[in-house]
């Protein structure tokens, strides 16, 4: 009886959830998202250490030869520099974490303090640095943050839309539910901030991408044979989906708007 009488609950909420709200929804799934996106290694916290742009660890592997090479010896000097180094560094939108030996990250957004904790035996070739200079210098999460401000905005601004109610037919005297067209200047203004979100969240979404691809590539190529390097999945995965739910928030804003539109022209004729 209780599961049937939940069916029954949820069968009488749902014609009072109106085009807006599953909107908004979306709206709040692609914050999240993004907002667990610029929180990547930014603690030690669980999976928190899991969402990076990039990671630089040591591991010894067959180099790569290429005639372009001038000095291809040089690859087993850095090799007898980095010893036994197991140590591995991600790094996210405001930080970086360590692991120097296989266990535990150690998370921070002060490189320094987190190399104080590292001895040269760990980290020879200076990842540490190498990882933080990616951070401070391509990295650049501010059009991210704007992003989720617009869509935040737009957020409030969809949960203005008139929602169903209840009046009184003054023919029939039964009551009616009755749900009005939004505001035309609110919902332009609504899409014009979805969209501006979308194209912010785009740019950087593909600045990370494509930042993230080169710089692991040739921090691999300096290392050849000792270092080596990942793009974080889970990090285009969070940004790319994101992305896709802003977009379908956008066309749905859009096709809502000319819908009313087209209505209120059929109702002038």
């Amino acid at each position: 009886m209780p599961p049937m009488r939940f069916a029954i609950g949820i069968n009488r909420f749902i014609p009072f959830i109106g085009y807006h709200h599953v909107l908004m929804i979306l709206i709040a799934i692609a914050i999240v998202l993004l907002s667990l996106l610029l929180a990547g290694c930014s603690s030690s916290s669980p999976l928190i250490p899991g969402i990076f742009l990039i990671s630089l660890y040591y591991q010894h592997y067959t180099p790569i030869y290429d005639p372009s090479q001038v000095d291809p010896g040089v690859t087993a000097a850095i090799a007898n520099i980095v010893g036994s180094a197991q140590l591995e560094v991600r790094v996210g939108y405001f930080g970086l974490c360590v692991n120097p030996d296989g266990g535990s990250f150690l998370c921070s957004n002060n490189a320094t303090s987190l190399a104080e904790q590292i001895s040269v035996d760990q980290d020879p070739l200076n990842l540490i640095w190498v990882a933080s200079t990616f951070k401070d210098s391509v990295v650049f999460p501010y059009l991210l943050i704007v992003a989720i401000i617009l869509a935040f905005f737009c957020l409030l601004l969809l949960a203005t839309f008139p929602g169903w109610h209840e009046e009184t037919d003054a023919r029939t005297g039964s009551d009616v539910d009755i749900k009005p067209f939004p505001s035309r200047p609110v919902s332009q203004i609504a899409l014009a901030l979805i969209f501006v979100s979308s194209v912010f969240v785009l740019v950087s979404v593909l600045w990370q991408h494509t930042a993230s691809v080169a710089a692991a590539q040739v921090a691999q190529d300096l290392g050849n044979g000792s270092v080596k390097s990942g793009v974080g999945t889970s990090a285009m995965v969070l940004g790319w989906f994101g992305f896709g739910l802003l977009v379908v928030v956008t066309i749905g804003l859009l096709v809502m708007i000319l819908s009313i539109r087209m209505l209120d022209k059929l109702a002038d004729e």
